[in-house]
C-alpha cells in the first residue's frame, strides 16, 4: 500500500502550491514531499510559483550554517506545442542549481584535478580552474522545472538538502571544523545586493581605494567579518571595473536585435515585454531589485506617480518613470517603461503585472494614491489594479505655458497677466459653450502676442477641453509632489539630453543602458547617503533637495504679505538679505515669481512658501476645482439614483469619498486661486456639472 506521504510523480499536480508571504523564503519555509519511484524516487518535492524561483535561490543561499551561492549548473528549455502527450512533469524550463562549493573537491588536492571519485554530472560546464579554491565536494543540488501543462507553476526537486560531501560529512559552513577562520565560512562569492553597491559606486565616480577604505570602516564598524562579503578585495573591485569599463550599450548593431540581447542579459530586470508589431506597439517595461524594494518600502501607504511621455521630441521611443517619493519628499524612480505608442494605449496590459510582481513580494501592499500627468490615460484601468484614489498634477501644463511665455512674451506684466488667465481658463467649471467663450476672450485680449497664440492654438487648443474636464472629475495633486516630479524631470533632462550624447538619442538600446547604469547608480547613492551619512561629499547639492523642501525652510517672518491686497507678496532672498523676490498673483499655482529660478519656468520655492503661508492664513479661496467635486458629491448624496444596483455601487464609493472631504483642499493644491468676483460665484453655483462616472 502506497503511504499518504509518499506521493507518486504523477500526483504532483495534486500538491499545494506554496507561496511563503516573506520576500525571500528557503526550504525550511516548505512542507517537503518525498516522491516514490521513478527516477526521482526519494527526493523531495515542493510547488512553487514560477516567478517565485529567484526568492527561493536567494533564500537557500542565506543559510545560517552553511552560506552558499546556487549556481546553475545545466538549463534547458522547450517552446511551446513541442509535446503533443507531456508527461505530468514535463517540462518548458528545466534548471539544475548547485552550490558553489562543489561537486569537485579540491581539498586534498594541489594540481587542481580533484577527487575524480566525485566528479561533477556529465551535463554540467566545463572544468572551472578559477574556483578550484572553492570546491569542497558539496552535493547539495536542486532541479527547477517550469511544468509544460501549468506554465505558471515550479516544480522544486531537491535531489540533496544538505551542505554534505561523499562522505556525508559536513564540508563547508560553520559546522565544518576545516572551514573556521575561513572564507569557506561564508557563501563562495559576494552577494548581488554588494556587487550592485559595489558597480553603483563606480558608476557614480568613486574610486577604488575609496571603495575599499570604505568597505573595511563598514566591517569594523560591526564587528568584523561576518560573511563572505566582509571579505570584499580589490581583485574582486578591479574585476567590476574591467566589466564597466568592457560594456556598452550597442551589444549589436541593429537597435532591435541589441535590445533582445540586452533582455537575454538581464532577465530579472524586465517585467513586461511587447515586441514591436504592425498591430501592437514596442513596449518594454524594466525594474531592478533595488528599485523593487524602493517600490514596496515608500509605495506602500504612499503615493505612486506616473512622470509621462518624456523625450517624446529628442528620443526614439517616449520615457514613462513611475515615482514613489522618499521620506525627505524627493521622486524616486522605481520602474520604467520604454513604448512607441502614448503611455495610455498600453496601461492595461503592463500595469497589472508590475503590481502583481510587487503584491508577490508583500500580498498587503497598497498605495493611498496614484498621481497622472495626462487625463487621457485610463483612469478606470489604474483604479482597478492599485486600489487607490487618482488624482491629477498640473506640472507639466503650468511649466510648459510658463517656459513658452517666457521665450515668446518679452514684457512681464504681459507675461504674469496671460498666466492668470490661462489658469483660469484651466479651471472653468462651466460647460462647452462658456469654455470656447473663455478662451476666445483670452485670444482676443491678447492678439497681439502672435508667437505664443500660434503656439498655444497648435499644441493646447485642441487637448484643453480634455484637462478642464480632468480637473472637474478629479482632485488635483497638492504642489509638494509637483515640486518633487518636476525636479525628477530637471535631472533626467540633464542626464540624458547632453549633447555628448545627440547621436545616440535615436537608439533604445542606448537608452535603457543609461537608465540601469548612470541613472539607476546616482538614485542608489542618494538613497546610500540619506541611510548611512558616508560619501556627503559626494552628494549634488544642486539636486539635494527640491523647491518643496527649500521652501520650508524660508522663515515665515521673511514673506512680506498684505492678506488686504493679494496682488503680489516678497520674499525676502536666503543668501543675499538686501534682495527681495516679487510674486505675482500669489498663493496659485499660475503665479510668477521674479527670481532666476522662477525666470526658467520652474516651479520656485519662493512661491510655494507664498502658497502654503497663504493657506495657513486662510487668505484665499480653495481651488476651484475642489469647490466643485465637493459640492458634486453632496448632490450625489442628497440625491441618490433610483437603480438599487447603481446604489449601492454608489454608496460604496460615496462614502469613502465623503470621508475625504475635509482633507481635498490639502488634495487639491498647497497653492490657492484668488477670490473670484460675486457673479462668477453665483454661476458657479447654477452651472454645477454632474458628478464623474464611478469606477
Amino acid at each position: 500500500m502506497r503511504s499518504h506521504l509518499m506521493p507518486r510523480m504523477e500526483d504532483i499536480l495534486n500538491l499545494p502550491v506554496q507561496d511563503p508571504p516573506c520576500a525571500e523564503f528557503s526550504a525550511a519555509h516548505i512542507n517537503w514531499k518525498k516522491v516514490e519511484g521513478g527516477r526521482q524516487g526519494g527526493d523531495d518535492i515542493a510547488l512553487i510559483p514560477f516567478s517565485r524561483v529567484d526568492d527561493f535561490v536567494k533564500g537557500e543561499s542565506t543559510n545560517a550554517e552553511c552560506p552558499a551561492s546556487f549556481r546553475i549548473e545545466s538549463r534547458r528549455k522547450r517552446p511551446e506545442g513541442s509535446i503533443s502527450k507531456p508527461r505530468v512533469d514535463g517540462y518548458l524550463e528545466y534548471t539544475l542549481y548547485w552550490c558553489s562549493y562543489g561537486p569537485e573537491d579540491y581539498r586534498d588536492s594541489e594540481s587542481g584535478l580533484g577527487d575524480s571519485s566525485n566528479n561533477k554530472p556529465a551535463s554540467g560546464k566545463g572544468s572551472r580552474p578559477g574556483r578550484r579554491h572553492m570546491m569542497r565536494g558539496c552535493l547539495c543540488h536542486f532541479t527547477v522545472k517550469r511544468l509544460y501543462t501549468r506554465p505558471f507553476l515550479a516544480l522544486i526537486i531537491y535531489n540533496q538538502r544538505k551542505h554534505v560531501d561523499k562522505t556525508g560529512a559536513p564540508c563547508h559552513g560553520i559546522l565544518d571544523r576545516d572551514a573556521v577562520g575561513t572564507r569557506a565560512m561564508y557563501a563562495p562569492r559576494i552577494s548581488e545586493e554588494l556587487r550592485q553597491k559595489v558597480m553603483s559606486m563606480l558608476y557614480v565616480g568613486i574610486s577604488l581605494d575609496n571603495i575599499i577604505q570604505h568597505h573595511m570602516e563598514v566591517v569594523q564598524n560591526h564587528g568584523g567579518p561576518h560573511n563572505r562579503d566582509d571579505f570584499l578585495t580589490r581583485n574582486d573591485v578591479r574585476n567590476m571595473e574591467r566589466v564597466i569599463r568592457n560594456s556598452s550599450h550597442m551589444l549589436l548593431d541593429n537597435d532591435e536585435c541589441s535590445v533582445k540581447a540586452w533582455m537575454q542579459r538581464h532577465q530579472k530586470h524586465v517585467f513586461f515585454f511587447q515586441a514591436n508589431s504592425g498591430s501592437e506597439p514596442f513596449i518594454l517595461g524594466i525594474q531592478t531589485d533595488w528599485q523593487l524594494q524602493q517600490m514596496l518600502h515608500y509605495g506602500h501607504n504612499g503615493s505612486i506617480a506616473s512622470h509621462s511621455t518624456f523625450g517624446s521630441k529628442k528620443l526614439k521611443y517616449p520615457l514613462c518613470s513611475l515615482l514613489v517619493f522618499d521620506s525627505s519628499r524627493n521622486a524616486i524612480p522605481v520602474a520604467w517603461v520604454i513604448t512607441s505608442s502614448s503611455i495610455g494605449q498600453g496601461i492595461h496590459k503592463w500595469m497589472g503585472i508590475l503590481v502583481e510582481r510587487i503584491q508577490t513580494k508583500d500580498p498587503r501592499w497598497r498605495p493611498n494614491a496614484f498621481l497622472v500627468d495626462d487625463p487621457s490615460i485610463e483612469i478606470g484601468v489604474i483604479r482597478e489594479v492599485f486600489q487607490c484614489r487618482v488624482l491629477l498634477c498640473l506640472w507639466h501644463v503650468r511649466r510648459a505655458w510658463m517656459r513658452s511665455l517666457l521665450k515668446k512674451c518679452c514684457n512681464l506684466d504681459v507675461q504674469r497677466e496671460m498666466f492668470k488667465h490661462l489658469g483660469q481658463i484651466l479651471y472653468c467649471t462651466k460647460n462647452r459653450p462658456i469654455i470656447v467663450d473663455a478662451i476666445q476672450e483670452f485670444m482676443q485680449i491678447f492678439v497681439d502676442q502672435c508667437a505664443f497664440m500660434n503656439y498655444f492654438r497648435r499644441r493646447w487648443l485642441p487637448s484643453i477641453e480634455l484637462w478642464v474636464n480632468g480637473i472637474k472629475t478629479l482632485p488635483m495633486a497638492s504642489q509638494e509632489p509637483n515640486a518633487a516630479i518636476e525636479s525628477y524631470h530637471l535631472r533626467l533632462k540633464t542626464k540624458l539630453f547632453n549633447e555628448l550624447y545627440a547621436n545616440h538619442w535615436p537608439r533604445v538600446d542606448w537608452l535603457i543602458h543609461i537608465l540601469t547604469t548612470e541613472i539607476h547608480s546616482f538614485y542608489w547613492l542618494e538613497q546610500y547617503i540619506i541611510e548611512t551619512g558616508y560619501f556627503e561629499n559626494m552628494r549634488d547639492e544642486s539636486f539635494t533637495t527640491n523647491s518643496w523642501y527649500r521652501a520650508l525652510h524660508i522663515p515665515e517672518s521673511d514673506v512680506l504679505l498684505d492678506e488686504q491686497n493679494l496682488q503680489l507678496a516678497k520674499v525676502i532672498s536666503q543668501t543675499d538679505r538686501t534682495l527681495a523676490y516679487t510674486i505675482w498673483n500669489p498663493g496659485s499655482e499660475f503665479c510668477i515669481c521674479d527670481c532666476p529660478w522662477s525666470r526658467l519656468g520652474n516651479l520656485c520655492k519662493h512661491a510655494i512658501k507664498v502658497a502654503i503661508l497663504c493657506k495657513s492664513r486662510q487668505v484665499a479661496r480653495p481651488l476651484l476645482s475642489a469647490q466643485v467635486y465637493r459640492q458634486a458629491l453632496l448632490t450625489l448624496l442628497q440625491n441618490p439614483p433610483d437603480d438599487p444596483l447603481v446604489l449601492d455601487h454608489a454608496i460604496l464609493h460615496v462614502s469613502r469619498l465623503q470621508q475625504d472631504i475635509k482633507s481635498l483642499e490639502d488634495l487639491s493644491n498647497s497653492g490657492l486661486l484668488q477670490p473670484l468676483p460675486p457673479e462668477t460665484n453665483a454661476q458657479m453655483v447654477d452651472n454645477i456639472p454632474i458628478f464623474p462616472r464611478l469606477h
